[in-house]
This record gives C-alpha cells, structure tokens and sequence, in this order.
C-alpha cells in the first residue's frame, strides 16, 4: 500500500485535480494507495472539494478546526498512515504538496527505487530558472549555511518534501520521541530538514532522484518567505545535535 500525505491549505483548485492524477498514475502502476488529506483549516472551499473525492476516491480527510501549519498536518499524516498500517515494513508513505509544484510523473520512478530496496527515495529539486529571485536566493543561502552534517550521504537537497519513504523507519521515529514532542518543531523546508535527520538513524538505504519545480500550475499567490525560511533552517541546524536517536523499535 502507498499512503499519499497532503498537508492542504486552501488549495481548492488544485487538491481534487491533483488527486484524480493520482489515482491514473497508481492505476497505470498496479499499485493500492491511499491518500491522507489533511485540511489545514481552509476557508476558500477546499473542504467542498475533498468532499467530492472523498465519495469516489480512496481518500480519508484529516481537518483542523484552526490552522496549524505544514509541519503539524503533515505529522498528523504519518501518525495516521503509521497507525493504520498492517505492513510498515512494506507499506510507503509519499509525502507531496497540494498545489501540484511537485510532479507526479516523477513517481514511478520513486517507486522503482523503492521496490529495489531504499527506505527512503529523496526528491532533489531542479527546473530552479523558473523561479522567483527570492526562491533561488533562498537556495543558495540554505546550501551556505544550513546543511547538518547529519544529512546522509548522498542527499544534496534536503529542504525538498517530495519524498517516499519506508513506513518502519517512520514508526522507529516516532516511537523515539519524547512524552508529547513532535517529529518536526518548525514549517516549510525547516520541517523536512527535520524529518530526514529524524528518519536518518533508521535507513539502511537510500536513493536521491531529480524532481523538477513547477511553478506554472498554483492558482494562489506564493506563500514563500525567503528570509523566515532561512531563519528556520539556521534554528534547526543548531537544534541537529540533539536529535539523537536513544534506542530501535523493531
């Protein structure tokens, strides 16, 4: 089973289409999947959309009553897929934007990865000309000053979300948090960084694949701030040393 996380804000044009790509591409795959769609409190009519696919798509609806933010409803996914997982060890989960930016041509080869063994296959973002001046600027900062040398070799990009992942190594994570700590303290590409150094202890293999950025397709102004991101990043590298795994769950 493939469990697809949707963290959603206000993404009503985009979710549904998204979705229904999914279920073409999985199709062509021969592979079961579930899609986890988290509702992050929109208020633009996301709700009315997930409710339409909900009838006729494999899809369980996870809403906040208040926003949360990125790395919140994304936890909320993986708790959700972990909890309702019968084979972790064999079960993924792709974690994925809402607002189409991430191709989903790109999955197939996700995959191929992944049935060949890795635990995790890491997206690296390409297709950067296109972006915004403050996007690239921000790139180039957060490789200047914001990789912990706890990133596993080999992963160049490790801001990007766009990831498949082994749902045991998932499950170890969360069963080596504190009372009430969470996977990830902050949002944007802070909350992957923090995710791959959680997962990081557990793989015994991963791959890196290209994944282009297309911007062409968002309905909704961009949300990206370049300087809190990069505030972001520079607090969790320091907070990296204390992200240390303190015993495995099989």
């Amino acid at each position: 089973m493939i469990y697809v996380a949707l963290p959603i804000h206000d993404e009503r044009h985009t979710a549904g289409v998204l979705m229904w790509r999914l279920r073409e591409i999985f199709a062509e795959l021969g592979r079961d999947f579930r899609v986890l769609a988290v509702d992050d409190a929109s208020t633009d009519g996301t709700a009315e959309v997930l409710a339409q696919y909900e009838r006729v798509l494999p899809l369980t609806v996870l809403r906040n009553d208040v926003r949360l933010g990125y790395s919140a409803s994304l936890e909320r996914a993986i708790r959700e897929a972990v909890r309702i997982s019968r084979y972790p060890k064999r079960d993924s989960l792709l974690v994925m934007q809402a607002d189409f930016s991430d191709e989903p041509a790109s999955i197939a080869d996700m995959l191929r990865r992944y049935q060949g063994g890795a635990d995790l296959v890491a997206g690296a973002r390409t297709d950067f000309g296109a972006a915004t001046r403050s996007l690239r600027a921000a790139r180039f900062g957060a490789r200047l000053v914001a990789r912990p040398a706890a990133v596993p070799d080999g992963i160049s990009d490790p801001w990007c979300g766009f990831r498949m992942y082994r749902l045991v190594v998932l499950r170890r994570a969360l069963a080596n948090l504190g009372d009430g700590e969470p996977l990830m303290r902050h949002d944007g590409w802070a909350a992957n960084l923090e995710l791959l150094l959680r997962v990081a202890p557990y793989l015994r293999q991963w791959e890196e694949i290209e994944v282009p950025l297309n911007l062409t397709r968002r309905y909704r102004e961009s949300r990206f701030k370049a300087v809190p991101q990069l505030r972001s990043l520079m607090r969790a590298r320091r907070e990296a040393a204390a992200v240390a795994p303190t015993g495995d769950v099989q």
